[in-house]
Protein backbone atom coordinates (compact mmCIF):
# COMPACT_ATOMS: atom_id res chain seq x y z
CA UNK A 1 0.00 0.00 0.00
CA UNK A 2 1.29 3.45 -0.90
CA UNK A 3 1.00 6.44 1.42
CA UNK A 4 -1.42 7.97 -1.13
CA UNK A 5 -4.04 5.49 0.03
CA UNK A 6 -3.76 6.55 3.66
CA UNK A 7 -5.65 9.37 5.36
CA UNK A 8 -3.68 11.88 7.41
CA UNK A 9 -5.42 13.75 10.22
CA UNK A 10 -4.46 15.78 13.31
CA UNK A 11 -4.21 13.80 16.54
CA UNK A 12 -7.30 13.59 18.72
CA UNK A 13 -7.64 13.47 22.49
CA UNK A 14 -11.01 11.77 22.93
CA UNK A 15 -11.25 8.47 24.81
CA UNK A 16 -11.51 6.36 21.65
CA UNK A 17 -8.39 7.96 20.15
CA UNK A 18 -6.44 7.49 23.37
CA UNK A 19 -7.38 3.80 23.38
CA UNK A 20 -6.24 3.47 19.75
CA UNK A 21 -2.92 5.15 20.57
CA UNK A 22 -2.40 2.79 23.49
CA UNK A 23 -3.04 -0.22 21.25
CA UNK A 24 -0.57 1.07 18.67
CA UNK A 25 2.14 1.63 21.29
CA UNK A 26 1.55 -1.88 22.65
CA UNK A 27 1.99 -3.34 19.15
CA UNK A 28 5.16 -1.35 18.52
CA UNK A 29 6.72 -1.46 21.98
CA UNK A 30 5.51 -4.64 23.73
CA UNK A 31 8.15 -4.34 26.45
CA UNK A 32 6.93 -0.90 27.55
CA UNK A 33 3.94 -0.51 29.86
CA UNK A 34 3.79 3.27 30.34
CA UNK A 35 1.35 4.18 27.53
CA UNK A 36 -1.78 3.74 29.61
CA UNK A 37 -4.93 5.86 29.08
CA UNK A 38 -4.07 7.77 32.27
CA UNK A 39 -0.52 8.51 31.11
CA UNK A 40 -1.66 9.67 27.68
CA UNK A 41 -4.36 11.88 29.22
CA UNK A 42 -1.74 13.48 31.46
CA UNK A 43 0.72 13.98 28.60
CA UNK A 44 -1.62 15.01 25.77
CA UNK A 45 -4.40 16.90 27.58
CA UNK A 46 -3.41 18.09 31.06
CA UNK A 47 -0.19 19.93 30.13
CA UNK A 48 -0.80 23.58 31.18
CA UNK A 49 1.31 24.78 28.25
CA UNK A 50 -1.22 23.31 25.80
CA UNK A 51 -2.63 20.18 24.25
CA UNK A 52 -0.64 17.81 22.08
CA UNK A 53 0.12 18.73 18.47
CA UNK A 54 0.61 15.93 15.98
CA UNK A 55 -0.69 13.80 13.11
CA UNK A 56 -2.01 10.30 12.56
CA UNK A 57 -2.02 8.08 9.47
CA UNK A 58 -5.19 5.99 9.03
CA UNK A 59 -5.82 3.04 6.74
CA UNK A 60 -9.60 3.09 6.79
CA UNK A 61 -10.41 2.78 10.48
CA UNK A 62 -7.02 1.22 11.30
CA UNK A 63 -4.35 3.43 12.89
CA UNK A 64 -1.16 2.96 10.89
CA UNK A 65 1.12 5.56 12.49
CA UNK A 66 1.13 8.32 15.08
CA UNK A 67 3.42 11.26 15.91
CA UNK A 68 3.03 13.80 18.72
CA UNK A 69 4.77 16.86 20.10
CA UNK A 70 3.72 18.63 23.28
CA UNK A 71 3.81 22.40 23.88
CA UNK A 72 6.33 23.98 26.21
CA UNK A 73 7.66 27.44 27.02
CA UNK A 74 11.35 28.26 26.61
CA UNK A 75 13.87 31.04 26.40
CA UNK A 76 15.32 30.94 22.89
CA UNK A 77 18.01 33.50 22.05
CA UNK A 78 16.67 36.21 24.31
CA UNK A 79 12.92 35.68 23.81
CA UNK A 80 10.49 33.68 25.93
CA UNK A 81 8.49 31.76 23.34
CA UNK A 82 6.22 28.73 22.90
CA UNK A 83 8.01 25.70 21.49
CA UNK A 84 7.22 22.05 20.84
CA UNK A 85 8.89 19.02 22.39
CA UNK A 86 9.12 16.11 19.95
CA UNK A 87 7.95 12.98 21.75
CA UNK A 88 5.90 9.95 20.81
CA UNK A 89 6.19 8.27 17.45
CA UNK A 90 4.97 4.82 16.46
CA UNK A 91 4.35 3.06 13.16
CA UNK A 92 2.50 -0.25 13.18
CA UNK A 93 4.77 -3.12 12.03
CA UNK A 94 2.50 -3.68 9.00
CA UNK A 95 3.20 -0.15 7.75
CA UNK A 96 6.87 0.32 8.50
CA UNK A 97 9.34 1.23 5.78
CA UNK A 98 6.95 3.61 4.00
CA UNK A 99 8.36 6.89 5.38
CA UNK A 100 5.27 7.57 7.50
CA UNK A 101 7.20 9.12 10.38
CA UNK A 102 8.78 11.70 8.07
CA UNK A 103 5.40 12.53 6.54
CA UNK A 104 3.68 12.89 9.92
CA UNK A 105 6.53 14.96 11.35
CA UNK A 106 6.50 17.35 8.38
CA UNK A 107 2.74 17.85 8.76
CA UNK A 108 3.11 18.36 12.51
CA UNK A 109 5.82 21.00 12.13
CA UNK A 110 3.80 22.83 9.48
CA UNK A 111 0.83 22.87 11.86
CA UNK A 112 3.04 23.96 14.78
CA UNK A 113 4.51 26.86 12.84
CA UNK A 114 1.01 27.93 11.77
CA UNK A 115 -0.09 27.88 15.42
CA UNK A 116 2.70 30.26 16.41
CA UNK A 117 5.29 27.92 17.91
CA UNK A 118 8.84 29.20 17.59
CA UNK A 119 10.48 25.85 16.98
CA UNK A 120 10.70 22.22 18.04
CA UNK A 121 13.31 20.49 20.18
CA UNK A 122 13.90 16.92 21.15
CA UNK A 123 16.36 14.38 22.47
CA UNK A 124 17.35 11.69 20.00
CA UNK A 125 19.54 8.64 20.38
CA UNK A 126 22.43 7.78 18.08
CA UNK A 127 20.23 5.75 15.73
CA UNK A 128 17.48 8.32 15.23
CA UNK A 129 19.57 11.51 15.18
CA UNK A 130 20.72 11.22 11.51
CA UNK A 131 17.11 10.92 10.32
CA UNK A 132 16.04 14.04 12.21
CA UNK A 133 19.01 15.96 10.83
CA UNK A 134 18.98 14.78 7.19
CA UNK A 135 15.26 14.33 6.56
CA UNK A 136 13.63 16.87 8.86
CA UNK A 137 16.13 19.73 8.99
CA UNK A 138 17.06 19.53 12.68
CA UNK A 139 20.29 20.90 14.09
CA UNK A 140 22.35 18.47 16.14
CA UNK A 141 23.01 20.92 18.96
CA UNK A 142 25.14 18.85 21.31
CA UNK A 143 25.40 15.42 22.94
CA UNK A 144 23.98 15.47 26.46
CA UNK A 145 26.25 15.07 29.45
CA UNK A 146 25.69 11.87 31.41
CA UNK A 147 27.43 12.01 34.78
CA UNK A 148 27.31 10.32 38.18
CA UNK A 149 28.16 12.39 41.24
CA UNK A 150 27.56 13.13 44.87
CA UNK A 151 25.44 15.98 46.21
CA UNK A 152 24.31 19.12 44.46
CA UNK A 153 25.55 20.47 41.17
CA UNK A 154 28.49 22.81 41.64
CA UNK A 155 27.92 25.06 38.66
CA UNK A 156 28.97 28.68 39.03
CA UNK A 157 26.84 31.78 38.57
CA UNK A 158 24.49 31.10 35.66
CA UNK A 159 23.76 33.77 33.09
CA UNK A 160 20.20 35.15 33.02
CA UNK A 161 17.80 32.99 31.02
CA UNK A 162 17.43 35.80 28.48
CA UNK A 163 21.18 35.55 27.74
CA UNK A 164 21.09 31.82 27.01
CA UNK A 165 20.54 30.20 23.65
CA UNK A 166 18.01 27.73 25.10
CA UNK A 167 16.45 27.05 28.49
CA UNK A 168 13.01 25.75 29.41
CA UNK A 169 10.83 28.29 31.19
CA UNK A 170 8.95 26.45 33.94
CA UNK A 171 5.88 28.02 35.55
CA UNK A 172 4.63 26.64 38.90
CA UNK A 173 1.68 25.08 37.06
CA UNK A 174 3.98 23.39 34.54
CA UNK A 175 6.23 22.08 37.32
CA UNK A 176 3.24 20.67 39.20
CA UNK A 177 2.17 18.92 36.03
CA UNK A 178 5.67 17.62 35.27
CA UNK A 179 6.02 16.16 38.74
CA UNK A 180 2.62 14.45 38.51
CA UNK A 181 3.76 12.02 35.80
CA UNK A 182 1.56 8.96 36.57
CA UNK A 183 4.15 6.57 35.15
CA UNK A 184 7.13 7.85 37.13
CA UNK A 185 6.66 10.83 39.47
CA UNK A 186 9.26 13.53 40.00
CA UNK A 187 9.88 14.81 43.53
CA UNK A 188 10.81 18.34 44.62
CA UNK A 189 12.71 19.92 47.48
CA UNK A 190 13.84 23.44 48.26
CA UNK A 191 17.48 23.93 49.16
CA UNK A 192 18.55 27.52 49.66
CA UNK A 193 17.81 29.46 46.48
CA UNK A 194 17.33 26.28 44.45
CA UNK A 195 14.54 23.87 43.67
CA UNK A 196 15.96 20.36 43.62
CA UNK A 197 14.24 17.64 41.60
CA UNK A 198 14.78 13.92 41.43
CA UNK A 199 13.00 11.17 39.59
CA UNK A 200 11.78 8.18 41.53
CA UNK A 201 14.40 5.48 41.20
CA UNK A 202 13.38 1.93 40.36
CA UNK A 203 15.46 -1.20 40.58
CA UNK A 204 19.13 -0.31 40.50
CA UNK A 205 18.72 2.96 38.63
CA UNK A 206 20.24 6.03 40.22
CA UNK A 207 17.85 8.92 40.76
CA UNK A 208 18.03 11.47 37.97
CA UNK A 209 18.79 14.86 39.48
CA UNK A 210 18.22 18.47 38.40
CA UNK A 211 18.23 21.93 39.91
CA UNK A 212 16.37 25.14 39.07
CA UNK A 213 16.61 28.59 40.59
CA UNK A 214 13.71 29.06 43.00
CA UNK A 215 13.14 32.68 41.87
CA UNK A 216 10.60 33.28 44.62
CA UNK A 217 8.71 30.00 44.06
CA UNK A 218 7.79 28.33 47.36
CA UNK A 219 7.29 24.62 47.72
CA UNK A 220 3.71 25.40 48.74
CA UNK A 221 3.21 26.99 45.29
CA UNK A 222 4.01 23.60 43.77
CA UNK A 223 1.46 21.70 45.85
CA UNK A 224 3.55 18.57 46.12
CA UNK A 225 1.02 15.77 46.53
CA UNK A 226 3.43 13.07 47.67
CA UNK A 227 6.06 13.25 50.39
CA UNK A 228 9.48 13.16 48.79
CA UNK A 229 11.44 9.98 49.55
CA UNK A 230 15.00 10.32 50.86
CA UNK A 231 17.33 11.64 48.19
CA UNK A 232 20.39 9.49 47.61
CA UNK A 233 23.69 11.42 47.77
CA UNK A 234 24.76 9.46 44.65
CA UNK A 235 22.91 10.95 41.67
CA UNK A 236 22.68 10.95 37.90
CA UNK A 237 22.87 14.16 35.88
CA UNK A 238 21.66 14.06 32.28
CA UNK A 239 21.68 17.40 30.53
CA UNK A 240 23.77 20.43 29.70
CA UNK A 241 25.07 23.53 31.48
CA UNK A 242 26.37 26.70 29.82
CA UNK A 243 30.09 26.41 29.15
CA UNK A 244 30.81 29.67 30.99
CA UNK A 245 29.39 28.34 34.27
CA UNK A 246 29.68 24.56 34.02
CA UNK A 247 31.72 22.78 36.64
CA UNK A 248 31.43 19.05 37.10
CA UNK A 249 34.21 18.45 39.59
CA UNK A 250 31.94 16.34 41.81
CA UNK A 251 30.25 14.54 38.87
CA UNK A 252 32.25 12.07 36.79
CA UNK A 253 31.39 11.47 33.15
CA UNK A 254 29.98 8.04 32.30
CA UNK A 255 32.12 6.50 29.55
CA UNK A 256 30.36 6.23 26.19
CA UNK A 257 30.89 2.48 26.20
CA UNK A 258 28.79 2.19 29.36
CA UNK A 259 25.87 4.32 28.19
CA UNK A 260 22.90 2.34 26.84
CA UNK A 261 22.44 4.94 24.11
CA UNK A 262 24.17 8.33 24.01
CA UNK A 263 21.59 11.11 23.71
CA UNK A 264 21.69 14.26 21.58
CA UNK A 265 19.82 17.55 21.92
CA UNK A 266 18.29 18.48 18.56
CA UNK A 267 16.45 21.63 17.48
CA UNK A 268 14.61 22.99 14.48
CA UNK A 269 13.60 26.63 14.35
CA UNK A 270 10.36 27.81 12.76
CA UNK A 271 11.32 31.49 13.22
CA UNK A 272 13.56 33.37 10.76
CA UNK A 273 15.19 35.21 13.68
CA UNK A 274 16.86 31.99 14.91
CA UNK A 275 19.05 30.02 12.53
CA UNK A 276 20.24 27.62 15.20
CA UNK A 277 21.19 27.26 18.85
CA UNK A 278 24.60 28.00 20.35
CA UNK A 279 25.82 24.75 21.97
CA UNK A 280 27.89 26.72 24.49
CA UNK A 281 24.85 28.51 25.96
CA UNK A 282 22.39 25.74 26.79
CA UNK A 283 20.77 24.89 30.15
CA UNK A 284 19.02 21.51 30.00
CA UNK A 285 18.08 18.68 32.36
CA UNK A 286 16.02 15.50 32.61
CA UNK A 287 13.01 17.69 33.50
CA UNK A 288 13.02 19.06 29.97
CA UNK A 289 12.39 15.81 28.10
CA UNK A 290 10.80 12.41 28.66
CA UNK A 291 13.57 10.14 29.90
CA UNK A 292 11.95 10.04 33.37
Amino acid sequence: MSTNELRFAPVRTDADAMARYGELFSACFPMTDKFTPRYLEWLYVENPDGRAVGYDAWDGDRLAAHYVCIPACAWVEGSEVPVLLSLNTATHPDYQGKGLFTTLAAKTFEAGAAQGFDGVYGVANANSTPGFVRKLGFQLVRPLEARIGIGGLRHGMKAPSSALSFERSWSPAALRWRCANPHNPVFMRIGGAKLRFHAAASGNKLPAYAELAADGIALSDLEQARPAPPLSPLRLFIGLAPDASSSYWNYASIPMSLRPSPLNLIYRSFAPRVSGLDPARIAFSFLDFDAY
